[in-house]
């Protein structure tokens, strides 16, 4: 008999933010294969499991998926509790379809467990909502990074026509996006704020526009890092240029 695949989200970096349902899992699991960035302090509480690397990352060497797929598949024939550790929530741009796919087609067992991901890590320590009355009634989570043989998206187009956008994987693509948003619409002046490491002790926050875009992600380490593009963070960026942060210290971000 196989055993279960659990796909599970390991949130945004900080181990308190993990789910117990995770932390649960974890504790029983028999093996764990991880991304790249999930916190060690995470990983310490798979005290029991086989632990394997399957990480990607931006230009570095990574696992190939079909192998990834492969691994899961012959560790459910092996162990009855298999963990695949996703940063982040699994289902937002975590390739989790491409496992779940996989794992179906073999006839595999599998549970998925949402995570908190990194624009709501991020939004919570900006004290930012995505959303806001009267002025945000509509966010988009978006790429701008495409897989090799992927079809024209439109990320761009549904960028700009929301209200807030968040864009993953974009900082080390500043200029392309730049350009991209102002094609469709959107002001040179529109805030931006980029934050790396969201919900990690090492996190930076940068505030610009989407005109400034370019020479502002220059700032940017090799953390994970979000875009973060509305008019919700000017505030942000009034309380960073008055060097008052958190965003609850500055008087005029206080709303109804």
């Amino acid at each position: 008999m196989s055993g279960t695949v659990y796909l599970v989200g390991a949130g945004p970096g900080a181990p308190d933010l993990l789910t117990l349902r995770a932390a649960r899992l974890l504790a029983r699991a028999d093996i764990v294969f991880h991304d790249a960035l999930v916190h060690p302090e995470t990983l310490a509480l798979a005290e029991r499991a086989v632990k394997v690397a399957v990480g990607k990352r931006s230009g570095k060497l990574s696992t190939a998926q079909r192998f990834i797929n492969k691994q899961l598949i012959d560790a459910a024939h092996k162990y009855q509790i298999v963990v695949r550790l996703k940063g982040g929530d699994p289902m937002l741009f975590g390739r989790a379809q491409e496992e779940i796919d996989a794992l179906v087609e073999a006839r595999i067992t599998l549970e998925i467990v949402p995570g908190i991901s990194a624009a709501f890590a991020a939004s919570a320590e900006l004290q930012c909502s995505l959303t806001r009355r009267a002025l945000a009634r509509s966010v988009v989570f978006a790429t701008p990074r495409e897989a090799a043989g992927s079809k024209q998206n439109e990320w761009a187009k549904a960028a700009a026509a929301a209200d807030t956008a968040v864009l993953y994987m974009a900082a080390g693509e500043a200029e392309h996006v730049s350009a991209a948003l102002m094609a469709n619409g959107v002001p040179a002046s529109r805030a931006v704020v980029i934050v790396e490491n969201a919900s990690d002790t090492t996190r930076k926050v940068i505030a610009t526009t989407v005109g400034e875009l370019p020479a502002a992600a220059q700032g940017v380490g090799d953390g994970p890092a979000l875009v973060m593009v509305g008019e919700v963070y000017a505030d942000v960026q009034a309380a960073i240029n008055a060097e008052v942060f958190p965003l609850s210290l500055l008087p005029s971000c206080k709303t109804a």
